[in-house]
């Protein structure tokens, strides 16, 4: 019996990485080539200032395009929250240091318990510097929740 038991656990440490990494969602080469959905700037004073002040650009694949078109987004969606340090002087922001690249990925199946969304940040752009560690059930989801009836997206297009 102790023998079997070891055999399971041994085989469970071979899957249970792999399930991890499955849940993962993976840096998004190239998103800075996609459509730009959206730029703003988060100033002190902001309610959300501490976690994100500064400049924010949001980009879309070409699937997350079709999803802001259409209000539905498809699976193989990528939205990307590239968030800079905001630099002011001289009567002007500009772009400072990038502090994180957030990703939202959508797989209806694999994400199920988080709206169809994978949820990702990448410390200072880093793809090795993972920052969510829960699939952000707690930490990205539970901010989006309010946006369901937006397929949990807070951005909009520009006309």
């Amino acid at each position: 019996m102790k023998k079997q038991l070891l055999t399971v656990l041994s085989s469970m440490a071979l899957v249970l990485p792999a399930l991890a990494a499955d849940l993962q969602v993976q840096y998004p080469a190239g998103y800075r080539n996609w459509h730009h959905v959206k730029s703003m700037v988060i100033d002190k004073g902001h309610p959300l200032y501490e976690a994100f002040g500064g400049v924010h650009h949001v980009y879309a694949n070409p699937k997350a395009l079709a999803g802001y078109k259409s209000g539905k987004f498809p699976d193989g969606a990528i939205i990307v929250f590239d968030l800079l340090e905001a630099k002011s002087a001289d009567n002007a922001v500009t772009e400072g240091a990038r502090k994180v690249v957030g990703v939202m990925h959508k797989d209806a199946k694999k994400f199920a318990a988080t709206g169809g969304w994978g949820f990702e940040g990448f410390g200072g752009g880093d793809e090795a510097n993972r920052v969510v560690r829960d699939n952000a059930a707690s930490a990205c989801f539970a901010c989006h929740e309010p946006q369901k009836d937006h397929d949990y997206v807070f951005s909009r297009l520009r006309d």
